[in-house]
């Protein structure tokens, strides 16, 4: 399945969780903390938005940070992705 977002909207996919931490102690899913860093799969092409020019910023690939708490999550065959726009990105990574 193919997943095209709209207007000024990106799709990301978290990276997974720390299992372990620093100093070896193995965490349950329970424990871990969700994680800030994320995938870019889909971006949406711009476009008008509130009637001002949106340009798109990001593209396919970036590793981009975000609010723990942004956007709309979706499970689609068995994948867990988020949606959010491009304004909720709060910095891409290097």
């Amino acid at each position: 399945m193919t997943i095209k977002p709209l207007t000024d909207r990106v799709l990301i996919q978290a990276e997974k969780a720390e299992e372990t931490t620093k100093s070896g102690i193995v965490l349950t899913s329970a424990a871990q903390e969700k994680p800030q860093i994320s995938r870019v799969i889909a971006v949406g092409p711009g476009g008008m938005v509130d009637g001002k020019e949106v340009v798109m910023q990001l593209k396919v690939g970036d590793r981009v940070i975000t609010g723990k708490y942004t956007g709309t999550e979706v499970k689609i065959d068995g994948e867990e992705y988020t949606i959010v726009r491009q304004s909720d990105v709060l910095a891409v990574v290097e």
